[in-house]
């Protein structure tokens, strides 16, 4: 699996400021209904009812929020830089800057949890980060993120 299968251009952004939580999943649900055609409240729903098992801020700036819905036939992703961070709840208390969301099918277990830890994995990589950080063309991330060396088979 690599993060090209996964994640396709046009669902990666940079945006200026969010204002909440709450608005950043509505606003990766209105990604991924522009890409993926996806319903929009659907995966705005899905992320707010993972959420809530608890946090997916995983530090560093970083969240990885996800969720499984259904008509989905493989898992999907959207990417936003935010250049504002915005708070998260994540476990390290940091604001988040860096968000990778997850879609995968109903019942998709060992599909869903590979690409899990394949973004896990490219996004805790420092120079990821950093080139992440560095950049604010949706291009230029999108081929950071799918960079083959970064996104070695789970």
């Amino acid at each position: 699996m690599q993060l090209s299968s996964i994640l396709r251009p046009a669902a990666v952004k940079v945006v200026a400021n969010v204002s909440s939580k709450k608005r950043l999943f509505q606003d990766l649900g209105d990604i991924v209904a522009g890409t993926y055609g996806l319903d929009a409240a659907a995966a705005f729903a899905a992320l707010q009812e993972r959420e809530n098992l608890g946090p997916t801020g995983v530090g560093h700036g970083i969240a990885l929020p996800h969720a499984r819905m259904p008509g989905l036939d493989h898992v999907v992703g959207a990417f936003l830089r935010i250049e504002k961070p915005v708070d998260f709840d994540s476990v390290d208390r940091q604001p988040v800057d860096l968000v990778f969301a997850l879609f995968a099918p109903d019942g998709s277990g060992v599909e869903h949890l590979k690409a899990l830890a394949l973004v896990s994995r490219t996004m805790r990589d420092p120079g990821v980060m950093a080139k992440l950080r560095a950049n604010t063309d949706p291009e230029t991330l999108h081929t950071i993120l799918t960079e083959d060396h970064a996104t070695r088979a789970a």
